[in-house]
C-alpha cells in the first residue's frame, strides 16, 4: 500500500500505460488533486489508485480508466462555495 506523504507537490502523474496525467498540486485527504489543465480544470484522483511512487505517482489505471474515474469536482463538500 502506498503511503500517502510519500507523494509530493509538482510530482508528475502516469497512468498504467504509461502516458502523463497531470502534476500533484497536492495531496487532498483520500484523494490527489492535480494541478489545473490546459483549460484550467483540476481534477481528483483517489489515492488508492495509486501503484508506487518513485520520481512519478504511477497510477495502477489505464488511460481510459482514468478519465473514467477521475473527478472535475471537490470531492469534499466543504470545500465547494
Amino acid at each position: 500500500m502506498t503511503q500517502a506523504n510519500q507523494i509530493k507537490k509538482h510530482m508528475p502523474v502516469k497512468c498504467a500505460d504509461g502516458q502523463d496525467h497531470g502534476v500533484v498540486d497536492r495531496v487532498d485527504g483520500d484523494y490527489i488533486k492535480l494541478t489545473q489543465d490546459d483549460s484550467g480544470q483540476h481534477h481528483w484522483l483517489p489515492v488508492s489508485a495509486v501503484d508506487h511512487v518513485d520520481e512519478h505517482v504511477h497510477l495502477n489505471l489505464s488511460h481510459e480508466q482514468v478519465h473514467q474515474q477521475w473527478l472535475s469536482e471537490d470531492p469534499h463538500p466543504e470545500h465547494r462555495s
